[in-house]
């Protein structure tokens, strides 16, 4: 009945999708400080990012370390950026703290700065952001 063993099924783990774990439970993914990536990340879930990363990000949720650098465009719907990050940042609410080092234009709804943290770039707020416009040739 009870055993030190943890033995799961051998299709379990990957029957249920990170998305799904992330609707049941709130799951999330860490890159610690020793992960280098060159290429994009997209996660369904909550990421915690310590590493350096060579490319976009786009996440639920982004909390970023203060010895984390990323150098390409950030989506998240919230961020809490503490590290360096060289490109653009598209976030719903975006928490920009004391360390953080911001190289590239910000696009947010809600944004708090705190003392300290550096943005070298051109602020808008999502309401006031220009409209996508689609060209549509005519005969």
């Amino acid at each position: 009945m009870f055993s030190k063993s943890r033995q799961t099924p051998a299709n379990a783990s990957s029957a249920v999708s990170p998305q799904a774990r992330a609707a049941a439970g709130g799951s999330f993914s860490v890159l610690g400080a020793d992960v280098t990536v060159t290429g994009n990340i997209s996660a369904g879930v909550d990421l915690h990012l310590d590493g350096r990363v060579d490319g976009d990000v786009s996440c639920a949720s982004l909390v970023q370390g203060a010895g984390s650098v990323i150098r390409g465009a950030v989506t998240a719907d919230s961020a809490r950026l503490a590290g360096t990050v060289d490109g653009s940042i598209n976030a719903k609410e975006l928490v920009i703290q004391a360390s953080a080092r911001i190289t590239g234009d910000v696009t947010y709804e809600k944004l708090t700065i705190e003392p300290g943290g550096q943005v070298d770039g051109r602020f808008t707020h999502r309401a006031n952001a220009a409209p996508k416009v689609e060209l549509v040739a005519s005969n």
